[in-house]
């Protein structure tokens, strides 16, 4: 199971689990510093907790996320659904939004004391930081190593290009409410399109409209003979560019100032450098600069079935 190298240093198989608190800055402002630290730290005591029924152990915390590592995929899977049941019902009633969002993964890690390294932990790290509030994210390699009872209970999102790795990881969503009325075999294993509905994204800048087709690319940067020209100085010659892929629409930056991606409904921007995300249904683009302002380098766009 392990290769031995220095003293106390191994290689070995785990599940590593990320759970972060979302938007934590609202929650500081709105309940005042020493109150919002003791609900952090509620749950994270209720989260530490979790991880040991599940025979896991907390590695450290980090800032608001929580790192925890565990034997194999199947505790790991059953700790995230827990944490995420649990913070749920310690949302405070008169505080803005409190959630977290998890990602776990299993695979090979680098074993070092109490802590773990290598390339499982950050994938891991960048899977959570592309969560949504009351999300749990894994991968495909993961799901595999799951419980065939387990398995079903994931649906499969889309491919995420993860910087310093050259194959792309395919990014499965879990279901963590569990209807009483639905039972396992009637979970899907991926999202089911309609096979006469097409997916159109509709982009808005400048005072422009644009179109993006299902088997369209559109290029995005400064110069003339993109698509959509950003006048900024901040936006690259070539700045990215938007597909579509399986229903869905991916945007992939290329560009030297980064990506900001502000999907409708979270709580927190993604940057993306050299990496792609899918857009969801609805948001803004930051061409090289923050979209939170919605400036002139800000796209907007939203997502449009329709009847084939």
């Amino acid at each position: 199971m392990s290769d031995q190298g220095d003293a106390g240093v191994h290689s070995a198989q785990r599940a590593v689990l990320f759970a972060d608190v979302c938007d934590s800055t609202a929650l500081y402002e709105s309940r005042g510093d020493a109150p919002a630290l003791g609900l952090i730290n509620t749950l994270f005591e209720t989260l530490g907790a979790i991880t040991s029924t599940h025979e896991g152990t907390v590695i450290k915390t980090l800032g608001d996320a929580l790192i925890c590592q565990f034997g194999d995929a199947d505790k790991a899977f059953r700790a995230a659904c827990d944490m995420q049941t649990a913070a749920a019902s310690l949302k405070p009633r008169s505080a803005p939004r409190f959630a977290i969002k998890v990602a776990f993964i299993y695979g090979p890690v680098v074993v070092k004391g109490d802590d773990v390294f290598g390339d499982t932990v950050n994938v891991c790290s960048r899977l959570n930081t592309l969560g949504s509030p009351e999300q749990v994210l894994t991968t495909q390699q993961t799901v595999d190593a799951l419980s065939p009872g387990l398995r079903v209970r994931c649906r499969q999102l889309y491919p995420l290009k993860v910087k310093g790795k050259a194959e792309q990881v395919t990014v499965h969503d879990v279901l963590w409410r569990l209807d009483p009325d639905i039972t396992e075999r009637d979970l899907p294993a991926r999202p089911a399109a309609a096979k006469n509905v097409v997916a159109v994204l509709k982009i808005s800048y400048g005072g422009e409209s644009f179109t993006v087709g299902p088997a369209q690319e559109v290029l995005i940067g400064r110069d003339k003979g993109n698509d959509i020209i950003i006048e900024s100085t901040r936006a690259s010659r070539v700045h990215a560019r938007i597909f579509g892929r399986d229903g869905n629409f991916v945007i992939a930056d290329q560009s030297s100032n980064g990506t900001f991606l502000l999907i409708d409904g979270n709580s927190r921007e993604m940057l993306l450098r050299r990496e792609e995300a899918v857009m969801g249904e609805r948001g803004w683009v930051g061409v090289g600069k923050s979209a939170e302002g919605h400036g002139t380098h800000v796209l907007r766009y939203r997502l449009e079935r329709k009847g084939a």
